[in-house]
């Protein structure tokens, strides 16, 4: 998607006078933060990523390393915009900025604490948006969410980064080889940035998409650890869902209001760009919730007929170990028998039964094989054997 070019319009801009009255007026004028240095050490890390000032014609007309110098050259040019990226920024960098364009206390602390949902709220004249973006890491073969905070003025845009994503420099060139979008006024600006986010989310689709393939492939393979991948993979797609759904409402919130606050035709048709491409990810990604249910279900199926075929072998297992058993039980009653007789008459005692007969011997041989062939009939009968 690429913003429109078209040629630059006036901005409207109707409380722009009171705006820059709050910000001259003697009474109510609020202390450079230079003034504090003498008070206030300076923080270890700045987490300003760019700050710059734009005229009226969507130029670039000065960059900073400092907020109070981007103040000053906004406060001298009064048909510029000043785009200031932050990345986490510190509590006394988000207080100046709030004294400097009337923040809101409670968009200013979301803005700190982050950890937010994707939504829009209004403040007087500034829009409050929280936006997540995502990001496919290959290496990983995961999904990386990041939260932005975007302030929307009358003349003014900051973004609060906490995270890797998105690319804003890149947004950034892109806007400024195209000047006459940036003349449009802040609100190019943060269609642009939520073209970005929503872009973002198409390599994400696409990687989860390859992921899911692989999960089929594995389930029917018989991977024993896919169970762990699915809910890992259901898990990012439930968070990727979460950050796209509510993206819409804010693209609903954005369109409802365009007329009243006096959007462009030109802006209008790009914010409606942004939401059919939404439409199209968020499509996707409920494909995906339902294919990962499906795909749960069918390896729970398989898992469980895998149990069923080792519960089966197990037990044919155990029967044929029965039998085993039962064969080697019957045969040691049957040798059993003979060894008992052969027993009792190898005592060699002097007054025995039937010790001088005749018959005695030939009797006992054949009373161990009338014993054993009369177990052998009993267990051929019961199978034992």
């Amino acid at each position: 998607m690429a913003l429109p070019t078209a040629s630059r319009t006036v901005r409207p801009r109707p409380l722009l006078g009171a705006l820059r009255a709050r910000r001259t007026t003697t009474s109510g004028a609020v202390p450079a933060p230079e003034e504090h240095a003498t008070r206030h050490p300076a923080p270890p890390r700045s987490s300003i990523v760019e700050s710059a000032v734009y005229d009226d014609d969507g130029r670039r007309v000065a960059s900073f390393g400092r907020l109070a110098d981007t103040f000053r050259e906004l406060r001298s040019r009064p048909a510029a915009m000043a785009w200031i990226g932050l990345e986490r920024p510190d509590e006394t960098e988000l207080a100046s900025l709030a004294r400097e364009f009337d923040l809101h206390p409670l968009a200013v602390e979301d803005a700190i604490v982050a950890h937010q949902r994707p939504k829009i709220e209004r403040y007087g004249d500034t829009l409050f948006v929280v936006l997540h973006a995502a990001r496919y890491l290959d290496h990983a073969e995961e999904v990386e969410f990041s939260e932005l905070h975007v302030f929307v003025g009358p003349d003014f845009v900051v973004t609060v980064r906490h995270g890797a994503c998105p690319d804003l420099a890149a947004v950034r060139t892109h806007a400024e080889a195209h000047p006459g979008t940036l003349a449009r006024g802040p609100e190019s600006v943060l269609y642009a940035i939520m073209d970005r986010v929503v872009d973002d989310y198409l390599p994400v689709v696409a990687g989860l998409d390859a992921d899911i393939d692989e999960i089929e492939s594995e389930v029917f393979g018989g991977d024993g650890h896919v169970s762990r991948r699915i809910y890992e993979l259901s898990r990012e797609v439930v968070e990727f869902q979460r950050a796209v759904r509510p993206l819409q409402r804010v693209c609903a919130s954005l369109a409802k209001g365009a007329e009243k606050y006096g959007v462009g035709e030109e802006l209008q048709a790009y914010l409606r760009d942004v939401a059919d491409h939404l439409t199209e990810v968020a499509d996707r990604v409920e494909s995906f919730r339902a294919a990962l249910r499906d795909i749960l279900t069918v390896n729970a199926t398989l898992v469980a007929q895998r149990q069923n075929e080792e519960m089966k072998h197990l037990t044919e297992v155990s029967i044929r170990q029965g039998e085993e058993v039962k064969k080697i039980s019957g045969w040691a009653a049957i040798l059993f028998a003979p060894s008992l007789v052969g027993a009792v008459y190898g005592m060699n005692f002097d007054v025995m039964p039937e010790t001088h007969w005749a018959w005695g011997y030939p009797l006992a041989l054949l009373a161990m094989l009338g014993v054993s062939l009369g177990l052998f009939g009993v267990f051929r009968a019961k199978r034992w054997i």
